[in-house]
């Protein structure tokens, strides 16, 4: 624990993420490997679930969601927030992260973790990363370089946004379900 926040390592990798309730809707999805879907090459894997993800949004007035199709790309803070660097597959509106995608790959299969964010804010996270930065002023250069590398989905859907947060994930829930292949 730390902060009253506990700690769990991702088997899938990547950089942390703050988990909350009511705070990012999350699709996860097995396929097999002898699904039409499954692609060797875990560079291209992913697509189809960002493409899914991209129609989606963009069927909730999301402005030209883009699906990132091409190896992942790194920044100096993207080892820590994994927010703050792209995947293959995963969906950025304007530049920015909006839809984060993971996998877990075996000899039967993989599993996809995705997941978008209500709202962005880094500080918190941050702030609990704060053993990785040792000044105040790290951490705000930190939050400074985080903003704007994500958005949540309440800064890319159209208004009127939902304020009720059980409606808005619940609604992007099923609009992805629905495009699921």
């Amino acid at each position: 624990m730390l902060q009253g926040v506990e700690i769990v390592r991702r088997r899938a990798g990547g950089g942390a993420v703050l988990v909350a309730p009511l705070a990012q809707v999350w699709i996860d999805v097995w396929i097999p490997r002898d699904d039409d879907l499954w692609d060797d090459d875990v560079v291209r894997s992913a697509w189809w679930l960002g493409q899914t993800w991209a129609a989606a949004l963009a069927s909730l007035g999301v402005k030209e969601p883009q699906v990132h199709r091409g190896p992942s790309i790194s920044t100096e803070l993207s080892r820590l927030v994994c927010f703050a660097g792209i995947g293959p597959g995963e969906v950025t509106v304007s530049g920015s992260k909006v839809v984060g995608i993971a996998q877990r790959r075996t000899r039967r299969g993989a599993r996809f973790l995705s997941m978008a964010q209500l709202s962005w804010d880094p500080s918190h996270l941050v702030e609990l990363l704060s053993p990785a930065f040792t000044e105040a002023r790290q951490r705000s250069l930190a939050c400074a370089e985080l903003a704007p590398s994500a958005k949540g989905l309440r800064d890319v859907l159209p208004e009127p946004v939902p304020l009720d947060p059980r409606n808005l994930l619940s609604k992007v829930e099923q609009r992805v379900s629905r495009f699921l292949p």
